[in-house]
Formats: C-alpha cells, structure tokens, sequence
C-alpha cells in the first residue's frame, strides 16, 4: 500500500535540514573570540574557520546540486546530513586551528551535499506559485531562526561548557534530523535520468572553488597582486570553458541559457548582494559586541536577537508580498532596507551608543534581508524546469555563498586595513614592538594587549591602548559599513531595473513536479 506523504510533515522535515545547516553559521562565529583566547587563533585563522566551510561548499555546491538530480535528492540529503553531522562531532576533537579547519572543510561536503536538496524537494512538492512561495518564504524564515538559536545556543554552551561542545551538538542534532527526512520525505528524482555530464562537474567546481579561494586569499595577497590577478583569470577562463562545454553538450548539468532570463540572473544577482551584506554583518557586529560591549557570548546571541527575528518575519511576508506587489518591488524595497542600516551604522557607531538604537537598526536590516532574500529565491526557482530542481537550487545557494565570501573577504579586508592604519597613529611610542605588533592582528589581541600592561602595573598605558583599539575598530568599521551600503545601493539599483515584477503568463499548469515515490512502498506510483 503506498502512503501518501503530509505535506506539512514534509515541509517540516526539509526546514528541519535547512536550519540545520544555517545553524552552523552563527554557532561557529560566536565562538570566534573564544577560539582566539583558547586556541591562538589569528584574525587569518579564524577567517579559514569561517572560509573553509566556505569554499568547499561553494565549490560542490553545483556538482551535489546536479547529482541529487540524477541520482536521487532525498539519499543526496540524508547522505549530505550523515557527513556533516560526524565532521562537526570529529571537529570537536581538534587541538590545533588546522586540525578545526579541515573539519569545517568536510562540513562544506556535507553542507554542499544537503543544502541544494532541501529546496529542490520543497519546490517538488509545492508546485502552485502560491504554495511555493509560502514554504520558500518560511524555508528563508527558517535562516532568521537559525540568526536566533544560533548565537543564544552557542553562547550557552561557551559559558558552560567548552568551545568543543558547540560542534558536538550538531552531531546528534544531524541524525535526528536524517530520522525525519527518512520518515516523511519522499523520494524525488526526475522520471527520465539525464547522463551525467563529467566535464560540467568539473569545470563548475574548479571555476568555483578557484574564484571563491582566490577571494578568500585577495585581502592578504593584495587585490591587484599577481596571484590574485592570476586567480581570478584563472576562474574567467574556467568559467568561459564550462559555458561553451554546457552549450555544446546534449544534455548539460546547467542549461546556461536560464541565465538570459531575468527572473532567474537578476533574482540570482540580488540574492549575491543581500548575502554579501549578510556575512560581513556578522563577521564584525559579533567581535563588536564581544569585544568592544563586552557582552559574554550567550549575551551576544540574545542581542542579536531582533535582526534574526525580523528575517524571519521578512522572509515570510516577503513571498507572499511578492505574489500580490510584484518580486521587482518587494526586492527592490529590502535591498534599500539594508543600504539605509548600513549608512546609518556608519554615522552613528560607538562603544557607548544605546542599545535601543542598535536594535532599532538591526530589525531595519532583518526586513531588508528578509524581504530581498525569500521573494529572490521563489523567483529563482520559479524560472527552473522541474527536472533542473537540484542544480536550480544550488546555483542559488553558490550565489549566497559567493557573496557571503565576497562579503567577509571585501569588508573583512576594508576593516583590517584602516584598524591597522589608525592603531599606526594612535598607539603609543614607547610600547615594545611585540606588544605593537600583537595589537595588529586583531581588536581582541590589543585588549588583551591592553590587560597585560594593567596586569604588570600600568593602568594609563592600558588605557591608552583600549582606547586606541576602539577607535581603530569603530573607525574600519564604519567605513566597511559604507562599503556595504554602497554596494547595497547598485543591488536596489540593478533589481529595479532588470528584475521582472511577476512571472510571465503561461496557459495550463504552472509547474509539473518531478516525480516523488514513498519510500515505504517498492511502487512508484506518485504521490502528489
């Protein structure tokens, strides 16, 4: 007998996997200032953290996304569950920052491997634009909870615990979220399998993993030095490569020619920007917080609390808005939403500014997020045959990862540079050069800089160190807040202008599902 699945059970389960992976993020960036003080870690290491995970997700992204197609998306996302689950157990174990790094590396497999399927089988399921852009928006809430949980469970483990209980969570947490998969997830995979394209496979992960690597790496090396000159043509050149090969081929991983869609390459550009503005946000408000508010880390999470909410709220009604006002417009609104945070955080910023005011800002910027995030991403996969759900869904989720990188990597960089260049004018002389250069390396080294020397007696030079670290951070990151504002301007910019309001009418259905069979029956009868 075959059992037909609940769909809110399923779209449970999915949202299940989703937060799961968005959880990562925050858990893990809280716990950078500890990794600082307890592993030695340096503002470089502690971008690997974050960019490691990063890159390998990034770079398979494609290549998971077209597999889940041709082999199955529900094994894809248990299997992708399952790899990320016991690297992040195993990653608990490491006693050195490059032991940590290799770990999140694998969690990128894992993450590659699960993320694309969740949203190909939500889209499988819900196939009306109404019922799609309802469980997109509340599968895009889902990455506002995740802001919540993440810093507020983080933050409880790390007063409670070690740093390492953090990544042992997500191992126990991962197998009961493959439980719920396993039980309410049918399986989807298209009726006619297309041949596996090899060479598509290849070129998609090299032009992503080189570009995403060479971004990662430009901040160090030099934005014009010639390695990075030579990686990012490397990445044109792969990229040029991979279009021609997807156009000559009968049956590519990715149909290049959704790209003359606007539906699809102007949502796709918007979602670029909002993640852009999304991970510098992080990156820098939590070492703020932590180390200029001096706010313990479970405290940080709480704190955070409203720009998670409201992202959540923004994706919700977001989609649904969408539906009624038009993509272009909502899109349009939530990007100028963000620019209008960024701009104001920048004329305001400092370590004694109200918190009221902080919150006031932090929902302005959750809405935006929200508003631009969601309706892209129905949009997206509104513009992708059904048979195309998977590779659809990760060219979605390669456009959120290679903004965020970009994020950290452009604002990380602009902030690094001017925090150096002020801590050279406003340190004192006659503090000894290893101490000067310690306070380099990041704002959380010069305050402990600053606790050494009232440690040994010296309560004024302390004072003059603090002071010229606070300002040496509030400084780069006002300007990196310009940065992201400015660039959150040319997104508005580009989705009022390219960015179709609704889809086009088609007679007859709107979208016919790939096939989806209960796993608990050898029938393939479907089941929707």
């Amino acid at each position: 007998m075959t059992r037909t699945p609940s769909k809110p059970l399923v779209l449970v389960a999915l949202l299940a996997a989703s937060f799961v992976i968005n959880l990562d993020t925050t858990l893990v960036n809280v716990a950078l200032p500890t990794l600082t003080r307890e592993l030695g870690t340096s503002t470089a290491q502690l971008q690997w953290v974050v960019d490691a995970y990063n890159l390998v997700f990034a770079a398979l992204l494609l290549t998971s996304g077209s597999l889940s197609d041709r082999f199955g998306r529900k094994g894809m996302l248990m299997a992708g569950l399952l790899v990320f689950g016991v690297a992040s157990f195993v990653g608990g174990y490491a006693n050195t920052p490059a032991e940590l790094i290799a770990a999140r590396a694998v969690m990128g497999l894992g993450a590659a491997m699960t993320f694309p399927a969740t949203l190909s089988l939500l889209t499988g399921v819900f196939t009306s634009r109404k019922e799609r852009a309802l469980s997109i928006g509340l599968w895009g809430a889902t990455a506002g909870m995740a802001i919540a949980l993440g810093p507020i469970v983080g933050g409880f483990l790390l007063e409670h615990y070690s740093w390492s209980s953090i990544f042992y969570t997500l191992g126990p947490v991962s197998l009961a979220v493959i439980a719920l998969v396993a039980w309410f997830v049918p399986r989807s995979q298209n009726p006619v399998p297309h041949r596996l394209d090899f060479l598509g496979l290849v070129l998609s992960g090299g032009f992503m993993g080189l570009l995403v690597y060479t971004i990662i790496e430009a901040p160090d090396r030099g934005w014009a030095s010639a390695a990075s000159l030579v990686g990012f043509a490397g990445a044109v050149a792969l990229l040029i490569a991979f279009i021609v090969g997807e156009r000559r081929t009968d049956e590519p991983m990715l149909d290049v020619r959704l790209f003359s869609d606007m539906r699809f390459s102007a949502a796709s550009a918007a979602v670029t920007v909002a993640f852009f503005t999304l991970f510098g946000f992080i990156f820098l408000m939590t070492q703020f917080f932590q180390f200029v508010r001096t706010y313990s880390p479970l405290s940080t999470g709480i704190h955070l609390l409203p720009v998670a909410v409201s992202v959540a709220v923004g994706s919700t009604l977001g989609t649904r808005l969408a539906v009624r006002a038009g993509t272009k417009a909502i899109v349009t609104a939530g990007l100028a939403l963000q620019a209008i945070f960024y701009f104001w955080v920048a004329s305001d910023i400092s370590p004694t500014l109200n918190y009221g005011i902080i919150a006031i800002q932090m929902v302005v910027y959750g809405l935006g997020m929200g508003l631009t995030s969601a309706p892209a991403t129905e949009s997206i996969m509104g513009a992708v045959a059904a048979d195309q759900a998977g590779v659809g869904s990760a060219v979605n989720d390669s456009t959120r990862l290679l903004g965020g990188t970009l994020g950290v990597a452009v604002i990380g960089s602009v902030y690094a540079s001017l925090y150096d260049a002020r801590l050279n004018t406003t340190l004192p002389a006659a503090l000894p050069p290893a101490l000067t250069d310690l306070a380099h390396q990041s704002v959380g080294a010069a305050f402990g800089v600053s606790s050494q020397l009232a440690a040994h007696g010296r309560p004024a030079a302390a004072d003059v160190v603090r002071q010229a670290a606070t300002g040496a951070f509030d400084h780069g990151l006002s300007v990196g807040c310009v940065v992201a504002g400015g660039v959150a301007v040319a997104g508005a910019l580009l989705a009022g202008v390219f960015l179709p309001a609704h889809p086009p009418q088609q007679p007859g259905p709107e979208r016919q599902p790939a096939e989806l069979v209960d796993t608990t029956s050898d029938r393939k009868d479907p089941v929707l």
